[in-house]
Parts: structure tokens; C-alpha cells; sequence
């Protein structure tokens, strides 16, 4: 993208926001869905897990066209296909029109990485960090008030209001990129084999993968974080849900915090420094939390001050990952900002089903702290590795 063509930056942040609003907003209407086509609760959930498949998908196909076609034509399809997507729900008479237009609207979670690909194309490396910072602070936000403001959409116009709102915030985006989103550079016509070369030349760089896997690491704390806190901590709370998910609202709180650090300071670090520093205060927070805990000490705001490392870690930790990985192959930005993105979500889902091991309702608050001490040692030690191998983002 040439500077010419360079965007308003509150345009990248909308579109980073939308690319992740739709996954659970809608979610308190879930039974109200299920009742409306008369559907097994199971088959609903699909537009749950239905969605983060297809999603993973679209961040694979989409990276490599962007790279072909230009960054422009692909968000311009992509929130098209959102807004018909979003209609298509919301005048949908039974399940299987539901679930089809619904997993279509998954296309939108491109926007972020795309937002991130035209992020290092029109930055320098410093800008580049702040920027993702603050773009990951409103993909953080988003998802943090979406289930309030959908279910009151639900609760006073029906469920299918919430996909009139998707539609409307998909046209009203899609207006915006027509006239903000200039014409990026397009590149040379490519063979099959040269794009499987592309995706060769990044799944072989000593880099690329200790950035990835430090995101799939760092991410996967967090899911460990998410599965296990419920089951080891939650009975302790006598049923008080609000209660419970009120502490655990402290970690996606202390992400927007280390976004907006990243933010604010990245302009002074280099990407390997701001990683290492995001995964050296997870370790520590997680660090102190399983002192404390061994010490005896059971009070749930020590429990989750500790926890909330994980969020202020994770905060620092994605923008200077991103920024280090798109410089890699400039050329193939929309490449490697999709293919990272399903790796490490992926790896940190897998990360967090193998914890289950560990992890049972009669576990201490220690084995969760080990457990995730654990994630959280491998990502700090990637950090380092690729710290000090590539220099922040240099290519091998």
C-alpha cells in the first residue's frame, strides 16, 4: 500500500473491532434462537464453533489473495459478504439458512489481520507496534462489551436484532473503506507454486515460528486461565457467577491496559523488546501467584491481581509478535499475518485441552498456577530465543 493510499487509522481500528464484535455478541440469544426454529440447543451451537472454523479458514485463504489483489478489493469483499451475510440471518425462517448465512459472516474476521498487514505496509517499525497496540486494545474492547449491548438488543427488540445491528455496522464500514481505503499496490501475477513457495519461505524461518508459537504460547496461558478458573476456583465462590465472572473480567481488562502500554511506548522499543518484556511480566505475575498460593494465601483479590499479568503480559506481547512476524517476507504480510493467526489459535487451543490433564475439579490453586507457569515459561524462553537469534524481526 502506498503512502498515498494509506487509510485514517480510526478506519483499521473499526475494522479491527468489527472483525471480532460478531463471535460474541449475539451469544445471549442463543436459546431465544433455539426456540424460534425449534432446535436442538447443540445444533445451535454450531454458529459457535462453526464460526471459529470457518474463520480459521478465512484467515488462510485471505492472507495470500490480499498479498495477489491488493488489501483494498479483499476488505471491500469481505465486508460485502458480512452485511448480506448479517440480513441473511436476520430473515432467516429455519436452522439450516440460519447456520449457513452465520458461518458466512465469518469472513469479517479478516479485517484484523488485514488491519495489521496495512499497519507495517505504511509504518515504520516503532509506529508499527504503537499502532497494533491500540488496535489490539479495540479488539480487546470489543468482545468485552458486545454480550452486554447484544443482549440488551435481544431483551427489548428480539433476537434478530442483533444481526440488523451486524448488517447496519457492515454497510456503514464498507461505505467508509470504499472512500478511505486507497488503492494498494498490487503485485506481479503468481503461480500456485510460486505461493506455496511464499508460504515455504515463511514456514522454514526460525523466526516466524518463535514468534508464532511464543503468540500460541502466550495465548494459550490464557485459555488455561479460561477452562481452569471456573473449575478450581468457581466452587469456592458458592455459586456466585456474577461474582466470578467479574475477577475474570480483570485479565481481558489488564490486555487492554498492555495494548494500550504497547501503544503508548512501542514507538521507543523494538518489537523483540516489547515480547520479552509482555512475556517476562506474565511469568512474573503467574510467578507470585503461586507463592502466594503456597503460602496460604486464599484471598481471591491476591488470586486474580496475579492472574491479571496474563492479560497486561498478552497485551505487550501480540503487537511487537505481529510486527516481528509481518517483516519477515514484507511481500507477504496478508501471508504471514493470516497464517500466524491460525497457527497460534489453534496451538493455544490445543495447548489448553492438553492442560485438562492436569486440571480436574479437585486440583489446588497451585497445579493451575504450575500448569500455566508452564505455557508461560515456553513463551518467555521462544522470547528470548528469538530476541537474541533474529534481533526483533530479521529474516534467516
Amino acid at each position: 500500500m502506498t503512502a498515498a493510499a494509506k487509510p485514517h487509522f480510526l478506519t483499521l481500528v473499526l475494522l479491527s473491532a468489527l472483525a471480532v464484535l460478531p463471535v460474541n455478541m449475539f451469544l445471549p440469544s442463543l436459546p431465544h434462537i433455539a426456540n424460534a426454529f425449534q432446535a436442538d440447543f447443540m445444533l445451535v451451537s454450531i454458529a459457535v464453533s462453526g464460526y471459529a472454523i470457518v474463520a480459521a479458514i478465512s484467515q488462510l485463504v485471505a492472507g495470500p489473495v490480499s498479498d495477489k489483489y491488493g488489501r483494498r478489493p479483499v476488505v471491500l469483499w469481505v465486508l460485502t459478504v458480512f452485511t448480506i451475510s448479517s440480513i441473511g440471518c436476520a430473515l432467516a425462517t429455519d436452522m439450516g439458512v440460519f447456520l449457513f448465512f452465520r458461518l458466512a459472516q465469518a469472513a469479517v474476521v479478516v479485517c484484523y489481520s488485514i488491519s495489521l498487514a496495512i499497519i507495517k505496509e505504511t509504518s515504520s517499525e516503532g509506529e508499527a507496534i504503537s499502532k497494533m497496540g491500540y488496535v489490539a486494545t479495540a479488539w480487546a474492547v470489543a468482545p468485552m462489551i458486545g454480550p452486554t449491548f447484544g443482549g440488551m438488543l435481544d431483551e427489548w427488540y428480539g433476537w434478530r436484532a442483533n444481526f440488523v445491528a451486524f448488517a447496519v455496522l457492515g454497510a456503514a464500514l464498507l461505505i467508509i473503506s470504499i472512500f478511505d481505503l486507497g488503492k494498494t499496490t498490487q503485485l506481479k501475477s503468481r503461480t500456485l507454486a510460486e505461493y506455496l513457495k511464499g508460504y515455504k519461505a515463511l514456514l522454514t524461518s526460525p523466526i516466524f515460528w518463535g514468534y508464532t508459537l511464543c503468540m500460541a504460547f502466550s495465548t494459550g496461558t490464557l485459555y488455561i486461565f479460561l477452562t481452569g478458573v471456573p473449575l478450581i476456583v468457581g466452587p469456592s465462590m458458592d455459586g456466585a457467577g456474577a461474582k466470578l465472572g467479574f475477577f475474570m473480567g480483570l485479565v481481558p481488562a489488564g490486555f487492554i491496559l498492555g495494548s494500550y502500554l504497547a501503544g503508548r511506548y512501542g514507538v521507543r522499543f523494538s518489537s523483540s523488546a516489547i515480547v520479552v518484556m509482555g512475556r517476562l511480566t506474565t511469568f512474573g505475575g503467574l510467578l507470585m501467584g503461586l507463592i502466594t498460593s503456597a503460602l496460604g494465601m486464599t484471598n481471591l483479590g491476591i488470586f486474580f491481581g496475579s492472574c491479571v499479568f496474563i492479560g497486561i503480559g498478552n497485551g505487550l506481547t501480540m503487537p511487537g509478535a505481529n510486527a516481528a512476524v509481518l517483516a519477515i517476507r514484507p511481500n507477504l504480510a496478508g501471508t504471514a499475518s493470516g497464517l500466524t493467526a491460525a497457527i497460534a489459535v489453534a496451538g493455544a487451543a490445543l495447548i489448553a485441552s492438553l492442560s485438562s490433564v492436569f486440571l480436574t475439579a479437585t486440583s489446588s490453586r497451585q497445579t493451575l498456577f504450575c500448569t500455566m507457569l508452564i505455557s508461560a515459561s515456553i513463551s518467555l524462553t521462544l522470547a528470548f530465543i528469538v530476541a537474541l537469534r533474529g534481533r526483533g524481526c530479521s529474516a534467516v
